[in-house]
């Protein structure tokens, strides 16, 4: 991808069953609507930037391309055709393996 976030910062595609309503053990439907700004997101990490500095030193980042993380929140950018996010590597969750 010819774009690079600066720092700690990461450029995610949300996946599509991230935005997936959700069923209760009794079957009562959750709507995606209900939390949505409190839920995570699932997605893929498309570019990544080169780390931050923390007193003084390089700090490399932990996630890479390629990866399927959870993260809350992120500012949501169009690029050509395509919505990401980008997120400070801290605001990512976990890593799914």
């Amino acid at each position: 991808m010819p774009i690079r976030p600066m720092q700690d910062r990461v450029l995610i595609r949300e996946t599509e069953d991230s935005g997936a309503e959700k069923k209760t053990a009794s079957g009562i439907i959750i709507p995606v609507t209900v939390n949505e700004d409190k839920g995570s997101k699932r997605g893929e990490v498309v570019a990544v930037g080169h780390g931050r500095t923390e007193d003084g030193r390089h700090v490399p980042m932990s996630v890479k391309v390629g990866d399927t993380v959870l993260f809350q929140w992120g500012d949501k950018v169009k690029i050509g055709d395509n919505e990401y996010y980008v997120v400070r590597e801290s605001e990512i969750l976990v890593i799914i393996k």
